[in-house]
C-alpha cells in the first residue's frame, strides 16, 4: 500500500468513532499502540531517543530491500498508540516516498489538536525523526 492509502484507511477508521467523543478516540489510539511490533530492546538506547517527547519514545529505522522498516516503543501507551499510527504509515516505503509525503491526515483525524501541548510537540518530533531517517537512507542511496 502507498503512504497515501493506508494515510485514507487511518481516517476511515476514525470516522467511525463520534467527532465529539475522544474517549473512544483516544481508547483506539491506545488499543493501536498494544499492536506495534515489540522493538528489539538492542535499540532501546540513549541514540533512538526521540528529543522533544514528555515520555519516552525509542524509534529505530534500517533499510530492507530499499525500504525503510520502523520499530518502535514508549513508556506510555497514548503516546505508544500514536507512533504505531505513524509506523503504520511510514514503515515499509521508500525513502522518497516518506520525504514526499505529508502528515495532513492527522490533523483531518483531529489528533494533534485533541493533545496536550506537550504531546504534539512530542508528535512533531516523532514526525521529524521519521523524515531524518528517510533523509539519511535516501543519501546513501
Amino acid at each position: 500500500m502507498t503512504i497515501q492509502e493506508i494515510q485514507e484507511e487511518i481516517k476511515d477508521e476514525f470516522s467511525m468513532f463520534d467527532e465529539e467523543n475522544w474517549d473512544e478516540r483516544y481508547q483506539y489510539v491506545i488499543d493501536l499502540g498494544k499492536t506495534l511490533p515489540l522493538i528489539d530492546e538492542k535499540y532501546k538506547v540513549e541514540e533512538n531517543i526521540i528529543k522533544g517527547c514528555q515520555s519516552k519514545v525509542w524509534l529505530h529505522g534500517e533499510q530492507n530491500d530499499g525500504k525503510i522498516v520502523f520499530t518502535a516503543d514508549s513508556d506510555a501507551i497514548l503516546t505508544k498508540g500514536i507512533i504505531a499510527i505513524l509506523i503504520r504509515t511510514f514503515s515499509n516505503q521508500t525513502p522518497s516516498d516518506i520525504l514526499d509525503s505529508d502528515t495532513k491526515f492527522i490533523d483531518e483525524i483531529g489528533l494533534k489538536e485533541h493533545l496536550s501541548p506537550t504531546r504534539a510537540n512530542g508528535l512533531v518530533s516523532m514526525i521529524k525523526q521519521i523524515k531524518m531517517y528517510a533523509l539519511a537512507f535516501n543519501a546513501k542511496n
